[in-house]
């Protein structure tokens, strides 16, 4: 992963907690940002590409899990490690069931925040690499006629070509033509593949009589 992947974003309220952290992560080669409060954060343009989020639970106004839900509804993804001088078990159950890769007890070893980050920015460049996959694949679908699109649905469906054929009142070869279109300008080989390019990017299938 190059270097400029690297990207954390420190939030917490203590300036001489950001500052340590800031230099803990500088220093094992990350890009480091921090910020006093979950609202100046949210300020911030979003990281395109792998990114971390060191949070503390604690902020003033909008605190630690509040953040958490308003990026989960906002579509983010950068990977949280929640740090906390206050937390317990019920709140860290709550943040990781809400996706957190850590939930950290202060104060905590150097380590073990650094393995969660690395974890975290691993995470997070997993989630990436899905969104710029779907988006190609998104980006195939479009090049297809609306009549291919239609074939493609059938497909997936499970019907032969002559079912297609029959559905469409197409000729058997018009069909095969599309087929093969289909298949050229989606880059698979075999309908298995066809259907969980399909399922990816949520195209259903097209059930005669449904």
């Amino acid at each position: 992963m190059k270097e400029r992947e690297r990207h954390v974003f420190v939030v917490d309220d203590d300036e001489s907690v950001r500052t340590s952290l800031a230099t803990l992560l500088d220093s094992d080669g990350y890009t480091v940002e921090t910020f006093v409060s979950a609202a100046e954060f949210l300020l911030h343009a979003p990281n395109v590409g792998p990114a971390c989020l060191v949070l503390d639970v604690q902020l003033p106004g909008l605190d630690g899990l509040a953040l958490q839900r308003r990026l989960a509804e906002k579509g983010r993804i950068e990977q949280i490690v929640f740090i906390t001088g206050y937390g317990d078990i019920p709140m860290g159950v709550r943040a990781m069931k809400a996706g957190a890769v850590d939930f950290l007890a202060k104060p905590f070893e150097d380590q073990a925040l650094l393995d969660a980050v690395a974890q975290a920015i691993a995470r997070s460049a997993e989630h990436w690499r899905e969104r710029r996959e779907v988006g190609q694949i998104r980006e195939r679908i479009a090049t297809l006629t609306p009549r291919e699109f239609e074939v493609l649905r059938l497909v997936i469906s499970g019907l032969l070509n002559k079912q297609i054929a029959s559905e469409l009142g197409a000729a058997l070869r018009t069909i095969k033509t599309h087929r093969g279109r289909v298949m050229h300008k989606l880059g698979v080989q075999s309908v298995a593949d066809l259907v969980r390019l399909a399922q990816r990017v949520g195209v259903s299938p097209d059930l005669p009589g449904t």
